[in-house]
């Protein structure tokens, strides 16, 4: 993970100078480190951007009428960010000087292989674990389907969501330049528009306080009884052991005792 954020990402540390990286010019970024359900580790990661607008601005830019020219720079940005679909193979009928070992024919051949092994989702029982059977729809719970095709980039001139361009509904979201580099599966989002960003602060803050003051005593038990009975994988204890990072950061931040807060407060 130092090496991507170092090399793909060109993060040195909060207070150097920024270098664009694979994504742009990273601002900041924070990445927590979880197991799967069989063990392996992964780690989930938010970056900003400099000088990206949040999702709001992004959205009233978006409905302008005027604003038309950045609405094709956003979403060409996107596309190119943003692979939908497995790489072709080379054309045969390309000449190229010694192609069957040229860097060009090998480069789009290992592409092509890296994104069909790793990128194409099938599915499994974990799908449908949330499908409570007929009459309703059987759907992926990742929302991987060969019928969410989509053949151009569009946003919506009412909402100012963005539909990005998806030529194969079965493939997870990546960017060539990050898989090719780690050689390993993953997804990439865009937090601009659509339901990713469109939870406001103080409706999760008014959640988050009535279940609180409903079911704060039976959470603190199951939450304490979970905890206590829970299975650690080899993986996440050898990274234990070996005093790995369980999340990376770019900048530092003050804990927050959340009990002796609340107390304060009430």
């Amino acid at each position: 993970m130092k090496v991507f954020i170092k090399c793909l990402l060109q993060f040195e540390c909060k207070g150097t100078d920024l270098h664009e990286g694979i994504l742009g010019t990273v601002n900041a970024y924070y990445g927590c480190v979880e197991a799967q359900g069989r063990g392996t580790l992964h780690c989930h990661m938010l970056i900003w951007l400099e000088g990206a607008l949040n999702p709001n601005e992004i959205k009233d830019q978006i409905l302008q009428s005027e604003e038309q020219i950045f609405k094709e720079r956003l979403l060409r940005y996107l596309e190119d960010t943003i692979s939908t679909c497995i790489p072709e193979l080379p054309e045969e009928d390309v000449s190229i000087p010694n192609q069957i070992f040229h860097p060009y024919t090998m480069r789009k051949k290992d592409a092509h292989l890296l994104a069909k092994k790793c990128q194409t989702h099938r599915h499994s029982k974990t799908c449908w674990k949330y499908w409570r059977g007929p009459p309703e729809p059987k759907e992926c719970h990742f929302d991987l389907d060969e019928k969410n095709v989509h053949p151009i980039s569009l946003t919506d001139p009412n909402t100012g969501e963005i539909t990005l361009k998806c030529l194969d509904g079965l493939v997870n979201h990546f960017n060539a330049s990050i898989l090719e580099a780690m050689r390993c599966n993953m997804d990439i989002k865009f937090i601009g528009s659509g339901p990713a960003s469109q939870l406001k602060t103080h409706i999760a803050l008014a959640a988050m306080e009535t279940a609180v003051h409903k079911l704060e005593k039976m959470l603190q038990k199951c939450a304490h009884s979970m905890i206590s009975h829970q299975e650690l994988s080899a993986q996440q204890v050898c990274s234990y052991l070996m005093d790995f990072e369980d999340h990376f950061t770019s900048h530092e931040y003050c804990s927050l005792y959340w009990t002796n807060f609340e107390s304060f407060l009430c």
